[in-house]
């Protein structure tokens, strides 16, 4: 049986806040509890934190970088390589990781975040990847309201402030799309 691979977005930079990042670690472990593979764009922030919960349970972790090579993921984007099982260089910018990283995953979870998440966000929507959002301060919980008025169909999203609750919710509506 395939497992599944779900992208963790959010703030990457800048300020984090430690209830958060606690979250973040969570959301991992549950993951990897779940059996599931956590996929990130290889950045630092609340999806690395993810990316180490995962480790720390005894997830499969993969990283998709903007970078051409391991050299330019550390020297010029400044990403961490610790706790990756796998690395793809998709050699294509960030925005262009986006698009990777979202045809790769079979459901997102965004944590905070900024444009760049919202970038993730709206491909997962446009590409019916089924999205879930913890309830923390961040554009991410600004885009239900936002995608909900834009007047297209797009994938089902759910809100949560617990981890467990977020990631059950999102595993349920993947598990329900495999039985249609």
């Amino acid at each position: 049986m395939r497992k599944y691979v779900v992208g963790v977005f959010g703030s990457a930079a800048g300020e984090v806040d430690k209830d958060t990042t606690v979250m973040a670690r969570t959301v991992g472990s549950l993951l990897a509890e779940k059996d599931c593979i956590t996929l990130t764009g290889g950045c630092p922030g609340y999806p690395y934190e993810a990316v180490l919960g995962a480790k720390e349970a005894g997830g499969f972790t993969v990283g998709i970088s903007p970078a051409t090579s391991r050299e330019e993921h550390v020297k010029h984007y400044k990403f961490p390589t610790e706790g990756f099982d796998f690395l793809v260089y998709a050699g294509s910018g960030k925005k262009g990781r986006n698009v990777v990283s979202l045809y790769t995953a079979d459901a997102a979870i965004a944590i905070a975040g900024r444009i760049g998440t919202l970038n993730e966000l709206t491909i997962a929507y446009d590409e019916h990847r089924p999205i879930g959002i913890l309830d923390v301060p961040g554009l991410a919980k600004e885009f239900k309201r936002l995608a909900e008025g834009c007047g297209k169909s797009g994938a089902p999203i759910i809100l949560r402030s617990d981890p467990r609750e977020l990631v059950n919710g999102l595993l349920k509506i993947l598990n329900d799309k495999k039985g249609d």
